[in-house]
């Protein structure tokens, strides 16, 4: 696939902390290789976007954002029509850790402040009240949780192969051997390409490409009952042992561990809307503000070896 380069052109220009893009993309579209001089936050408030960087594969729903570190070269793929809006920072502005591509969740409150932040545009850091929602924005994505929806592709053509088939299809149970029939290649050339290629045998890999399904879909609202259908279980109570060994609790728990709220931050967040509330709205600069909901930042569960 050709490769545009490094653009420029959307990165915020000078006394501007945060420039923005909203677009529409049709069902099918594919923007080519590239990178920004700014850090990108990836948001779409309708579609799933499907982004790639090197040999790892990220699913963003609504739900969700990709974080992309400046200069950083991905490509993406809109299997549906998609309402893309994307914010770009200066580099450093926000402290991301790590220091690499993370899908976030996106709670209520932060899809606001990313809508309300491409409605102005640009956020200039003369601006008191533009000033104040890039603080709180920068406040909710420092504090956001990393959700691990990407896997890890071989760079192998015939492997490849057999993955998307995977990926295309997580509720099939087909053998590998079927899998590797329809390619037309050997179980044991597939076996060793993804061990050379990824590090870890077939079926562990395609267990790690469902597991990032049933991320995508638990956040999404779906029931357990329907996750472990949609990615090939046939007994609920068997995905729900499979998750739990995968990320030391039930989909349940995990779900609910997304939005516990974070104490420590609560007063840092409260005086930060409650001034950028004043500035909107005058009349109300002595009520109390509305603490949002604060996600825990906490060490990313990798189960990608």
């Amino acid at each position: 696939m050709r490769q545009i380069g490094i653009l420029r052109e959307f990165d915020p220009e000078r006394g501007v902390s945060i420039a923005t893009l909203a677009y529409e993309y049709a069902s099918g579209f594919r923007v080519p290789d590239h990178a920004h001089g700014a850090d990108q936050l990836l948001y779409a408030i309708r579609g799933v976007m499907e982004v790639f960087s090197g040999s790892k594969m990220w699913l963003v729903p609504p739900r969700f954002a990709l974080w992309i570190p400046a200069q950083t070269y991905h490509r993406i793929h809109m299997p549906s029509a998609v309402s893309m809006r994307t914010i770009y920072f200066r580099p450093g502005l926000v402290r991301m850790q790590p220091l690499a591509s993370t899908v976030l969740h996106v709670t209520p409150l932060l899809r606001e402040l990313i809508v309300e932040a491409v409605r102005i545009g640009k956020l200039r850091a003369r601006h008191r009240h533009e000033r104040a929602l890039r603080d709180l924005l920068v406040l909710h994505l420092e504090s956001a949780s990393s959700v691990p929806t990407f896997v890890t592709l071989p760079t192998d053509q015939r492997a490849l192969a057999v993955a998307q088939k995977v990926l295309s299809a997580p509720e099939q149970a087909k053998p590998l051997a079927v899998l590797c029939s329809d390619v037309g290649v050997s179980v044991r050339t597939i076996q060793r390409l993804f061990r050379n290629d990824i590090g870890i045998d077939f079926e562990t890999w395609r267990l790690q490409a469902r597991l990032t399904k049933a991320v995508e879909l638990l956040v999404a609202g779906r029931t357990v009952k329907e996750v472990s259908y949609c990615i090939g279980y046939r007994q609920p109570s068997a995905f729900v042992e499979t998750f739990r060994k995968s990320f030391g609790m039930t989909p349940k728990a995990w779900v609910i561990s997304l939005e516990r709220p974070d104490r420590y931050r609560i007063c840092r967040f409260a005086a930060l809307e409650g001034a950028y509330s004043s500035m909107h709205s005058p009349n109300q600069a002595c009520r109390t503000p509305k603490l949002p909901k604060i996600l825990v930042t906490g060490s990313p569960i990798h189960f990608f070896s």
